[in-house]
């Protein structure tokens, strides 16, 4: 095995860093934050709103009216949408 030289203090990386991810405001979001971003549905986000109506088979009304309801929780939301 051929030995490495040693990096520099500043191109060290730690172990939190493998796992997360920058951010457009600079911030890091880590494995955690990004699962518990996947559990909300953003009823003002386009997007979120869209593929939740496709995976579900129901309009993005229908979504819309289940996050006011429900609240942004996936599970709720999914929920009131199956109560339908």
């Amino acid at each position: 095995m051929r030995d490495l030289p040693e990096l520099p203090e500043s191109r060290r990386v730690s172990p939190a860093d493998v796992h997360s991810k920058e951010r457009p405001d600079g911030k890091k979001q880590t494995p955690r934050g990004r699962a518990q971003d996947r559990a909300r549905v953003a009823g003002g986000q386009d997007h979120e709103v869209n593929y939740e109506a496709t995976k579900e088979g129901v309009s993005k009304d229908t979504v819309k009216k289940a996050v006011k309801r429900a609240g942004n929780s996936r599970k709720k939301v999914e929920a009131q949408i199956g109560r339908h």
